[in-house]
C-alpha cells in the first residue's frame, strides 16, 4: 500500500556501501576478469550464469513495457499528446542517431585506424562471419515494417520482440483512453498489477552480480584480453569516440536542458555497471524506467520515449558501424570516395533501426550496411569478430546514456519535467517536498 507523506515521515536508514547494487556488480565484473585472464576454461564454463540472468530480465522486460506505455497513455486522456511525444521522440531520434554517424566517420577520416594493415580481403576466413552475413540479408524495410505487426495479440508480448509489445502497448492504451470510465477503472487495476511487477523486478537484480559475473568471466576466459591488442587502434578509437560523444554532444544536450551528464551517469551507476557485465542495454531495461520516472520524468513519456529509443536511438551502434565500416576499407587498402562514404552512412541510418539493443545487433547491421558498397569486403568483418564482444558492451553503454538523456529532454520539451524531482535523484537525495517521494512500497 502507499503510505501517505504525512506518515512516512522517518527515512529509512542508510544502507551500508557493501550492500548497494553497484558495488556488488563492480566486485563481480573484476571477479570475473580475474577468472577469465588466470583460468579461462573455468571461465568459460561460468557462461550459463550471465545468460541465465538475461533470460530472466527479458521475461518481464514485456509486461513492464506494456504496463508502463498503457497507463502512461490510458492516463494522458488527451490523446493528441501521444502523438506529439512520439513526434518530438522521434525528431530527437533521427537527428542525435545521424549526428552519432556523422561522428563516427570523421573520427575514421582522421585518425585512419585500419590504415597499414595492409590486409588481403582473399587470406580472410569468411566462414566465421557468414551466419551474420546472412542475417543480414534477410533484413530488409518491408520485413522490419512487417515485424513490427505481432502474430497475435498475447505473442507480443511473448516473443520477446521489443517493437511488437510497443505496438500493441500503444494501441491499448489508446483504446482505454477512448472508453471512458471503464477505461479508468482497468487503468487503475493495471496501475496496482505494476507495482508488483516492479517489486519483481526488484528481485530479480539480486541475481544481478552473479550474472555480469558470469558474462565478464567467459567473454575473458573465451577471447582474453590479449585479442585487444592486435586491434587496440580500433577498439580505443571506438572508446574515445564514445566517450567524446557523451561527455560533449549528450553533455552539451544536458547542459542547454538544464542538468549535468555527470551527474546522470553517477544516478545510473548500478544500471551502467550491470550493462557493462552483461553487454547488453537490454538487462538495465526496467531499471532505467523505474530512475527516469523517480527523476520527474511523466509515465507517460518514458513508457514512449524508453522502449522506442531502444530501437531507433542507437548513438553507440551507428558510431560503430561507420568507424567499423571505414577501418575495414581502411585495413584493405579500399579507398573510398566521399559519395561511397556517405552512401554507407545512409545504409547505416536504416539498417541499424531493428537493432533492438541485444548482444550481436550491432555486427549483424553492420554486415547489412557493408553488403550495400561492394568495394568493401564483408569478409573483412572477420578481422573485428575477435574483438566485436568488447565493443559491445561500449555501445550498448552509449546507447543507454543517450536513451536516459533524450527521455529528460523530451519530458522538458513537454513542459513535463518535475525539476525538483530531477535535481533530487541526480544529486542523490530523498526530495522531501514530494508525498511521492517519501511514499513507501510494501
Amino acid at each position: 500500500m502507499l503510505i501517505p507523506a504525512e506518515v512516512a515521515t522517518t527515512p529509512p536508514a542508510p544502507r551500508p556501501w557493501y550492500a548497494h547494487l553497484y558495488f556488488q556488480v563492480l566486485t563481480a565484473i573484476v571477479a570475473g576478469v580475474l577468472l577469465g585472464h588466470f583460468a579461462p576454461a573455468t571461465a568459460e564454463a561460468m557462461k550459463p550464469l550471465g545468460d541465465a540472468f538475461i533470460k530472466l530480465v527479458k521475461m518481464i522486460i514485456a509486461p513492464v513495457i506494456f504496463l508502463t506505455i498503457v497507463t502512461g497513455i490510458a492516463g494522458m486522456r488527451d490523446l493528441a499528446a501521444v502523438g506529439r511525444v512520439a513526434g518530438k521522440a522521434f525528431a530527437y531520434f533521427l537527428f542525435f542517431s545521424t549526428l552519432a554517424l556523422f561522428v563516427g566517420m570523421i573520427v575514421a577520416n582522421v585518425v585512419r585506424p585500419g590504415a597499414g594493415l595492409n590486409i588481403d580481403p582473399a587470406t580472410l576466413d569468411a566462414s566465421k562471419i557468414s551466419e551474420f552475413a546472412a542475417k543480414a540479408h534477410e533484413t530488409t524495410l518491408t520485413g522490419f515494417l512487417l515485424g513490427v505487426i505481432p502474430e497475435t495479440f498475447l505473442s507480443a508480448l511473448t516473443e520477446g520482440n521489443i517493437l511488437q509489445t510497443l505496438f500493441v502497448s500503444v494501441i491499448f492504451g489508446v483504446a482505454l483512453a477512448l472508453i471512458g470510465e471503464r477505461g479508468h477503472r482497468l487503468t487503475g487495476a493495471l496501475e496496482d498489477l505494476s507495482i508488483a511487477v516492479f517489486k519483481v523486478v526488484a528481485i530479480l537484480m539480486k541475481a544481478a552480480p552473479v550474472g555480469a559475473f558470469g558474462a565478464m568471466a567467459f567473454t575473458i576466459g573465451k577471447y582474453g584480453v590479449g585479442t585487444l591488442a592486435n586491434l587496440a587502434a580500433l577498439v580505443g578509437t571506438f572508446y574515445l569516440t564514445s566517450l567524446i560523444f557523451v561527455l560533449v554532444v549528450l553533455g552539451l544536450v544536458a547542459w542547454a536542458s538544464g542538468f549535468s551528464i555527470l551527474r546522470l551517469i553517477v544516478y545510473l551507476k548500478a544500471e551502467l555497471l550491470l550493462v557493462l557485465g552483461t553487454s547488453s542495454s537490454e538487462s538495465a531495461l526496467p531499471a532505467l524506467i523505474q530512475k527516469m520516472e523517480r527523476a520527474g520524468c511523466p509515465k507517460s513519456v518514458v513508457g514512449l520515449v524508453v522502449p522506442t529509443g531502444y530501437s531507433f536511438n542507437l548513438d553507440g551502434t551507428n558510431i560503430y558501424m561507420t568507424l567499423a565500416a571505414l577501418f575495414i576499407a581502411q585495413a584493405c587498402n579500399v579507398d573510398l570516395t566521399l559519395g561511397q562514404q556517405l552512401l554507407l552512412l545512409s545504409v547505416a541510418m536504416l539498417s541499424s533501426k531493428g537493432a533492438a539493443g541485444v548482444t550481436g545487433a550491432g555486427f549483424i547491421t553492420l554486415a547489412a550496411t557493408l553488403s550495400i558498397v561492394p568495394s568493401v569486403p564483408v569478409a573483412g568483418m572477420a578481422l573485428i569478430l575477435g574483438v566485436d564482444r568488447f565493443m559491445s558492451e561500449c555501445r550498448s553503454l552509449t546507447n543507454f546514456i543517450g536513451n536516459a538523456v533524450a527521455t529528460i529532454v523530451v519530458s522538458r520539451w513537454e513542459g513535463a519535467l518535475d525539476r525538483d524531482a530531477l535535481d533530487a535523484a541526480l544529486g542523490g537525495r530523498p526530495l522531501a517536498s514530494s508525498a511521492e517521494a517519501v511514499a513507501t512500497v510494501h
